[in-house]
């Protein structure tokens, strides 16, 4: 298993794009697949405090930041962004590893999950924005929703958009209970490019996922699903986590903060995804 006591950082060929990705830590391979625009350094107030345990690896979803695509007019469907996953780790290691799956990252390692058994072992997967593990009435509803967002940002922009897609997903961005002293993540053109590749392509990948939830109780990997412990419980995404947790037939996990936990409460989300992972071992 390799480790790296100071962050490195490479890049990857795979069909259609070029990933870059960051490694940093010792320990057991924790891959942590990130929320919406999040890139590979999206979280790094969480990864600093994994690295002591964990060879940490991050990357740039495709279409994002450094991660360079073919044909940049294109956007993925979440079956290509698992074989990301799939690609990416058979580079780095021949042993199962652990993954983090945030949102958008964490329907990804489900898929990545049932394409490739035996490569994750446990995945903890933080409220997936997977529409497939609802009944079918309730996921015509949010894929619709998800249309609606999507066309509200191609013709009014993100300042429209944005607190939008916060209340559908019980995020609250005019006052988020937060850590202090956290490593800055101002809203620049690298950040609003990655949320208009995020919003214009990874939201039709969501409405058009082809997710098969009965499959998931079969996998291999030992599946977890979490929510944030201040996201309110009648919204999409823990719904979908809840849905998640029924269908394997366990309880949901709470983690710190609520559906960006990982980036607004990284310190107690680090100790609390420490305390998971011993516990899985």
């Amino acid at each position: 298993m390799p480790s790296t006591t100071h962050p490195t950082t490479g890049t990857l060929a795979v069909a259609g794009a070029v990933l870059h990705y960051r490694v940093s830590g010792s320990g057991p391979m924790l891959l942590i697949s990130q929320s919406g625009e999040g890139d590979a350094d999206r979280s790094v107030d969480l990864v600093a405090g994994l690295t002591d345990a964990f060879t940490v690896v991050t990357y740039d979803r495709r279409g994002l930041s450094r991660s360079r695509l073919t044909e940049p007019a294109r956007g993925a469907t979440l079956v290509e962004h698992a074989d990301d996953v799939h690609h990416l780790l058979a580079a780095l290691t021949d042993e199962p590893v652990l993954m983090l799956g945030c949102s958008l990252g964490a329907v990804i390692g489900l898929h990545a999950a049932q394409r490739h058994p035996g490569q994750i072992g446990t995945l903890i997967a933080h409220e997936p924005v997977a529409p497939r593990l609802l009944p079918a009435d309730r996921r015509a509803g949010h894929e619709r929703e998800l249309a609606h967002l999507q066309d509200l940002y191609r013709r009014e922009g993100l300042r429209a958009a944005f607190p939008e897609i916060a209340r559908a997903l019980g995020i609250d961005p005019a006052g988020p209970d937060r850590e202090d002293d956290l490593t800055p993540q101002p809203l620049d053109e690298r950040r609003l490019a990655n949320f208009d590749h995020f919003i214009r392509h990874d939201f039709t990948a969501v409405i058009q996922d082809t997710l098969d939830p009965a499959g998931l109780r079969g996998t291999g990997t030992r599946i977890l699903p979490a929510v944030g412990r201040t996201t309110p419980r009648d919204v999409f995404d823990v719904q979908c986590a809840l849905a998640l947790a029924d269908l394997l037939g366990t309880a949901a996990l709470e983690l710190p903060g609520g559906h960006n936990g990982n980036t607004t409460h990284p310190r107690a989300y680090a100790a609390r995804v420490r305390e998971i992972l011993g516990a899985a071992a």
